[in-house]
């Protein structure tokens, strides 16, 4: 029977073929060679990662060399079926100019209880073993994964959402529209808030607004860098400049969506003793440092925003944002620094909020 079976494939008579395998495999089911036509039906179905499944547990298992040839050309065949549907897929979404625009692919974390399981799904859609799409996924917070033409990077967004990995995407001129506005102060908090204001242009005015129009926050610290020189204990210099973090600002980003804007909030430029008075208090010698304001302003915030998510892990994500240095700098920070302007690390904190953004909407 299974050379009737062989010359139903050679016709390409792929009805009769099953109808003959499936009664060969009730009487031989574990006959390899009626695995073997098992996963060629699969494949001919369409049915792609089972018919790899069988192929490839017959590389394991079998020892005819001819059979062993078989199923690696089986799936060889698999590979390139799966790489033309993938290339005429991106080719399709990213024929619309709008869809070549420049966008980013953002993986969101996965538990550890079902990393393993979804890094399979990882590395057979990015094309990746199992080791390196493992160290890919993030255990916490987000990774900016990939940039490119958004409707590419859609395309496998979709895909991994298919096999259940949390992943979005977004035009990078979706962040590029998004007006900020450098808060000096709040002038006032009730009935509604007013917030005294630079807009990009560094025209000072005010802005007001119910709190009810703030969706979320977004929080970070931006690392403070200085050129530093080692001495040795008689002062001779030891080593060349280098950059080194002195300190961190703190940054704070309210969202208001229907407006399409961000109120920028920084530790280093708030006028604390304008406005809006915030009670804090002092420290052990008696002093009420910048950074016990910022914590009462952050307090008076949470305050007034209870039930507005938080987003506060631009770190993790930072460490991977900069290692894609030409989208910073394309990114315009808004972060206002002194000495600080070519630090990737703003436009990094200002992509992190701008994505936020974006996926709230």
């Amino acid at each position: 029977m299974l050379d009737q079976i062989a010359a139903a494939f050679d016709r390409q008579d792929y009805r009769t073929a099953a109808t003959l395998l499936k009664d060969f495999l009730r009487e031989s089911p574990q006959n390899p060679f009626g695995q073997f036509y098992k996963g060629r039906i699969y494949e001919v179905s369409g049915k792609l990662e089972a018919a790899e499944e069988i192929y490839r547990q017959l590389l394991r298992d079998v020892v005819n060399p001819k059979l062993a040839n078989q199923a690696r050309q089986g799936i060889q065949r698999l590979k390139a079926l799966v790489q033309t549907r993938q290339q005429t897929a991106i080719a399709q979404a990213t024929a619309d100019p709008q869809n070549a625009e420049m966008g980013m692919l953002v993986l969101e974390a996965i538990s550890s209880d079902i990393r393993t399981t979804l890094a399979q799904n990882f590395a057979r859609i990015m094309k990746l073993d199992a080791y390196t799409a493992r160290l890919q996924i993030p255990h916490r917070g987000w990774r900016l994964y990939r940039t490119g033409a958004i409707g590419e990077l859609r395309h496998y967004g979709q895909q991994l959402r298919e096999a259940e990995i949390p992943a979005f995407w977004a035009p990078l001129t979706a962040l590029q529209s998004l007006q900020v506005f450098q808060v000096q102060y709040f002038q006032s908090y009730q009935p509604n808030a007013i917030a005294v204001c630079q807009n990009e242009h560094d025209q000072l005015g005010s802005l007001s607004f119910d709190w009810a129009e703030v969706t979320q926050r977004v929080e970070g610290r931006l690392p403070i860098f200085e050129q530093v020189v080692d001495t040795d204990a008689r002062q001779r210099t030891q080593r060349q400049r280098k950059e080194q973090t002195q300190d961190y600002a703190h940054v704070c980003d309210l969202h208001l969506p229907k407006r399409r804007c961000i109120l920028r909030l920084c530790d280093l430029n708030y006028q604390f003793h304008q406005g809006v008075a915030f009670s804090a208090s002092v420290n052990a010698i008696g002093q009420t440092t910048n950074r016990i304001y910022w914590n009462t302003l952050l307090a008076f915030l949470t305050y007034q925003l209870p039930e507005q998510p938080v987003w506060s892990e631009f770190m993790p994500f930072a460490e991977t944002a900069i290692e894609f240095p030409n989208l910073l700098k394309r990114l315009k920070s808004h972060v206002h620094l002194f000495g600080q302007d070519t630090s990737l690390w703003n436009p990094a904190f200002h992509l992190y909020s701008g994505l936020a953004f974006s996926k709230d909407l």
